[in-house]
């Protein structure tokens, strides 16, 4: 019998009073693609994040091809041989792609030779590979695509056989993770064991030979991925059959709420970004922004919650019209009741160091109950914090957690509670379920289900199709700047509006 790759047995690990992981047993066989699946806060992340060394087990055996091990921190991770490419990239931006991969792996004392030494064999691993990365360009002018492949070329560059992924496909366009899928399966084709991390059922079912399925903290589901589906993996997930796709006829429409006419953009190099961009959102009604990523959509998200100022156009919030000139401020956009989940909740939604009853209030600090005289309530808020965590299901529920120690999908609820808590007439939300599991897209499409049954008039942007055609009365679709398409949602299908997002055909 082939010995495997990774052996885990009754592995513990414990957070103050979270069970992260609860006796955990998980082998797998070398040279394949082993999913991990399960809710957020499971334990999935936790469990790798112990065989690479970023946490010591506090109970529990490691095995890697067969020999006992004792994992400490990732360089005694790396020098047997794992790798892992993390959620949030872990890259300095101001540093060229050669220069992050060269961090703390220099194969020489003086820097030029380094550099001629490591871009040979980065150049070797891309030709075996087909991970191709422009190696002189910066970090902070490279496409999130060229960013996961440089991750993964840092974990094989330093040795890597066992490469785990953690939501690998989290940020990436369709196109993107189609790339990635090719070279993922090349990589285990060439004998790299690959550990994947995902929320994404359908990617499992596609990449992987076996999946793993994790409830609080516990293996709940193991088996071979030809035996299963896509229904089994997510009631095991959740304990119960989720619902996410449509169950509702679309909402006829109300008052205009936003209306926004003419919006242009130029980026900082003068290309444009928006060109003529119309569009209005009404009472009751939630419109789905759909394109491929890096048309317009992330701008024009920040030009109507104020973000940035356009180049050109008009808004009108109810009564409040605004011009290139004199435009819209975050301040001002919730003084009128409109509220923003952004796409990035790590850089634009929470500070990471903050407690969960701070994020909570991010944005909101100068409302009379968050603050009186200047001085902060800081009871109050923790009191309201609890009452938002406990009616999103954030977990665990603990306010004075730090914003980094929750999860990704915990974050995003909490981001989520903190947006939609205060019932805001206008909700601009981007990307809300990306990086989360089934059973809270199933929640997270109820509360803006409620919101908008409630009066409340949505502009969603997702790289999800499904999500659109499950969630939207009405879509949009953006191809290079400008909106090409406007079909109510009986009248999409997901073929025609991948086309009119590839530019192929009008609406």
């Amino acid at each position: 019998m082939d010995v495997p790759a990774v052996r885990l047995r009754g592995i513990c690990k414990r957070f103050g009073a979270v069970q992260a992981n609860d006796d955990v047993d998980l082998t797998v066989a070398a040279g394949t693609v082993h999913g991990i699946v399960g809710e957020n806060g499971a334990g999935k992340s936790t469990l790798m994040s112990v065989l690479y060394g970023l946490h010591a087990a506090d109970r529990g055996t490691i095995e890697v091809f067969g020999r006992p091990v004792q994992i400490r921190n990732p360089h005694e991770a790396i020098a047997l041989g794992i790798g892992m490419v993390h959620q949030h990239f872990m890259l300095v931006e101001r540093l060229s792609a050669l220069e992050n991969v060269m961090l703390g792996a220099e194969p020489h004392a003086l820097l030029r030779q380094a550099q001629s030494t490591m871009r040979a064999r980065l150049y070797n691993l891309m030709q075996s590979t087909g991970l191709k990365v422009a190696l002189d360009v910066q970090v902070a002018d490279l496409p999130l695509g060229d960013r996961q492949r440089l991750e993964i070329l840092k974990a094989l560059v330093r040795g890597a056989k066992i490469l785990i992924l953690d939501e690998p496909t989290a940020v990436l366009t369709p196109q993107e993770t189609e790339t990635l899928f090719e070279v993922l399966g090349r990589l285990a084709a060439q004998g790299t064991t690959i550990v994947l991390i995902t929320h994404k059922l359908k990617e499992v079912m596609r990449l992987c030979q076996r999946v793993t399925v994790m409830r609080a903290g516990r293996v709940v589901h193991e088996t071979a991925v030809a035996d299963t589906s896509v229904t089994a993996l997510a009631t095991a997930m959740v304990g119960r059959r989720p619902r996410i796709d449509r169950h509702d006829a679309p909402r006829a429409p109300g008052e205009i709420r936003l209306d926004a006419a003419g919006l242009q953009l130029r980026d900082a190099l003068g290309a444009m970004r928006l060109q003529g961009v119309s569009l209005q959102l009404r009472a009751g009604q939630i419109v789905g922004l759909a394109g491929v990523s890096g048309n317009g959509q992330s701008e024009l998200l920040e030009l109507l919650s104020g973000l940035r100022a356009p180049d050109a156009g008009t808004l009108r919030i109810g009564d409040a019209r605004f011009h290139a000139a004199h435009w819209l401020d975050p301040h001002r956009a919730r003084c009128l009741s409109l509220a923003h989940v952004p796409e990035d909740r790590q850089e634009r939604a929470l500070v990471m160091a903050f407690a969960a009853w701070e994020s909570a209030v991010l944005g909101y600090e100068g409302d009379a109950q968050a603050s009186r005289h200047g001085w902060m309530r800081n009871g109050a808020l923790r009191q309201a914090a609890a009452r938002l965590m406990e009616r999103f299901d954030v977990r665990p529920r603990d306010v004075n957690l730090p914003s980094a120690h929750f999860s990704g999908g915990n974050q995003q609820k909490l981001v989520l509670a903190r947006e939609l808590g205060r019932a805001p007439r206008v909700l601009l939300v981007g990307q809300p379920t990306r990086g989360v599991d089934i059973g809270a897209i199933e929640f997270i499409h109820a509360q803006l289900r409620a919101l908008r049954d409630a009066g409340c008039a949505l502009l969603l942007v997702s790289s999800e199709l499904d999500e659109i055609l499950a969630l939207a009365d009405r879509v949009l679709v953006m191809h290079a700047g400008r909106i090409v398409g406007e079909r109510p949602v009986n009248e999409c299908s997901e073929s025609r509006l991948g086309l009119m997002m590839a530019g192929e055909v009008a609406a």
